[in-house]
């Protein structure tokens, strides 16, 4: 197991080191990866790359608990289960933010309400968590936007109002699977910079099958390929802070040494 260094958010909450161990998956009698394993520093920006299908979101799934041994299916024939292990003993049920592609929002909601939406299922929509949200709004820049519904937000803006959600959740680990993707090119780069500058010392897991954004983004870049599928480690990682431009020179030396290792199998 790794040793944690005790490092905290800026919300003072404690940030574990996440070793993932057995991970196992069938899908349709075709074995996606067995005995797989992925370990994730505490406070830091894990990117994991890799070509469709190839497993990604499903073991992002199996982090976040959605996946479990209890969830076989018989009919589809799908099945993901792994071991998961965290440097301060804690379990990692009810600890863990989850971010997708898609924003999730509820059409019927405000962008205040879906921020809120864990508040208010949990019975804590309280003066205090409402300032927060309101505080959260304006730190992705979107104050203004407090009662607009999705239908009438930008897929930029719903996207900034699920980064706050998940920042109202206040949970030390942090997974994204892949929630810049479907974004143009300069809402993408301005977005994946504001989650980096407010996910700073989180434990973060993002997928991604985007070097430069993995390059931008990583302060340790894991590719996943092969099949069954491995997760090796991309060691050259660039050593400028986070979020590093796309026209840094150790950023574009390195996305063509990406690129080949992606195209590796194991």
């Amino acid at each position: 197991m790794i040793i944690s260094d005790g490092s905290k958010n800026n919300n003072n909450v404690s940030m574990p080191d996440l070793e993932i161990s057995q991970a196992f998956m069938r899908y349709k009698n075709k074995t996606i990866f067995e005995n797989l394993s992925l370990s994730l520093p505490g406070g830091k920006w894990t990117c994991l790359l890799g070509t469709s299908g190839v497993g990604k979101s499903t073991l992002l799934r199996m982090i976040a608990g959605v996946l479990t041994e209890d969830d076989l299916n018989k009919k589809s024939d799908e099945y993901c289960v792994g071991k998961i292990s965290t440097s301060d003993g804690i379990p990692l049920k009810g600890r863990v933010a989850y971010m997708a592609q898609s924003d999730l929002l509820l059409p019927w909601c405000s962008a205040l309400d879906n921020i809120l939406l864990g508040c208010k299922l949990r019975g804590q929509k309280t003066p205090e968590n409402i300032k927060k949200a309101k505080e959260l709004l304006g730190m992705v820049g979107l104050e203004d936007s407090a009662n607009l519904r999705p239908s009438s937000m930008s897929g930029g803006m719903r996207q900034r109002v699920a980064l706050a959600r998940t920042l109202m959740e206040c949970k030390p680990v942090v997974l994204m699977d892949e929630p810049f993707s479907a974004l143009d090119a300069i809402t993408r780069y301005k977005l994946r910079n504001l989650a980096a500058k407010l996910l700073k010392n989180y434990t973060v897991l993002l997928v991604t099958h985007d070097p430069m954004e993995a390059l931008s983004l990583g302060d340790n870049i894991k590719i996943m390929l092969g099949s069954p599928a491995k997760v090796v480690d991309f060691k050259d990682v660039p050593t400028t802070p986070i979020p590093r431009s796309s026209d840094d020179a150790e950023v574009m030396a390195l996305y063509g040494n990406v690129l080949k290792m992606m195209e590796t199998t194991v």
